[in-house]
Order: structure tokens, then sequence, then C-alpha cells
């Protein structure tokens, strides 16, 4: 019954545009109010909807908070994997790629960066926050570890480690995203582009110039 199918289609549409509406109002009340105190009542005022629909979709804070955090993880993955294929041709230009990308405002905004220090702040207690940021964080470091093994290999760099220069980008990423989610308003997005830039071109001098 082409009816019936389409009828279904509508009603798996709603559901996951519903879903993805409350994952929203979440993220919102994560950014005022933490993870601890944001309830289902916030959510569902945020969303101009009942707690019955919030929990029908979502059963638990719980789930409501671990699918937020998963969706915005998987957001993060998908313009990660987009700009690496993207950017290029070599290593260099994806390796800053990649950098300029956690400093963009579709990134590092005033919503999306305190979702996930709200999830680092809880991953001692939750299993299931630990997982999602692990899995995040370790793509994150292999591939930026991958591109500079190949810059210093195409460079001929001597004394110079992919995993020191790994772990020393990823730490200037989240120093600044920590920055940024103190003082959003004065924060300085070109100063912190040019510090990255400098950061890149003081390892890599003969691929940033």
């Amino acid at each position: 019954d082409m009816g019936a199918t389409a009828k279904s289609a509508r009603r798996t549409a709603s559901r996951k545009q519903r879903r993805q509406q409350l994952i929203v109002a979440t993220i919102k009340c994560i950014a005022r109010k933490g993870m601890g105190g944001t309830s289902i009542g916030d959510v569902a005022k945020e969303a101009g909807l009942s707690q019955g629909i919030v929990n029908l979709h979502f059963e638990s804070k719980d789930n409501l908070l671990t699918e937020t955090l998963r969706y915005v993880a998987d957001e993060y993955k998908t313009q990660f994997k987009k700009t690496l294929d993207e950017a290029g041709p070599g290593a260099a230009e994806k390796l800053q790629a990649l950098i300029e990308l956690d400093l963009h405002p579709a990134i590092m905004n005033r919503q999306k960066t305190p979702v996930w220090f709200a999830c680092w702040g809880e991953v001692k207690s939750r299993p299931t926050y630990r997982k999602i940021c692990d899995t995040r964080d370790r793509y994150y470091d292999e591939v930026l570890e991958d591109l500079c093994t190949t810059i210093i290999a195409e460079g001929k760099y001597r004394d110079v480690s992919a995993s020191s220069v790994a772990i020393a980008l990823n730490a200037m990423t989240n120093g600044l995203w920590l920055s940024y989610l103190i003082s959003p308003r004065s924060f300085d997005r070109d100063q912190a582009s040019s510090a990255a830039s400098d950061l890149l071109r003081s390892y890599f001098p003969k691929h940033y110039t």
C-alpha cells in the first residue's frame, strides 16, 4: 500500500526532525546551565514542547544527554573528514585546514564548545561519555600524527617527532577552545589562527613560509 508506506516515511521523518529539534534545544540548555543543571523540563521549554514528548523520544535525561553528545561528535567527525578529503593536495595543506577547522565558527561556537567541555568533565563517572570522547580524540590524534609523519619525511626534518607535534597541536586547540569558552566575547579568532600558523611554521619551516 503506497499510502501506508508514504505515511510511515513521513512519520519516520517527523520523528527524526523532532529528535533533532530536542537535541538542538539540549545543546542550548547545556551551554547555559551545564549538563548537571539541564533538566528534561528545561529542554522541553527550550524546544516549545511538552515534557511528555521529550520522554517519548528519549525515555530519560541520560539518554537525551548521551544522544546529544553523540550528535555533536558525529557532526564534528563529518566536518573533519570532509575537510581532510577536500583540503590538499599535500599533507601540509591538510594539516593546516584541520587546525583552521577547529577555530571555525561552525565548530568553535557558544553552543557546541560548552558541550565538549561538559562531556570531558563527566567522563570519569560516565563510561558512555568516555567512549564517545575517546573515539573522537583517538581518531583526531591518529590523523594529525599521520599527516605530521608525512610532512617530516617530505621535509627531511631532523629531531622532530610526529607524535610530539600532534600532542602540541592538540593541546593548543584545546587551550584555544578553553579560552573561547571562558571569554567568547573577547576571543580573537584571527589572532588564534595566527598563533596556530606560527606553531606550524616553527615545526615545519620548509612547508609553512
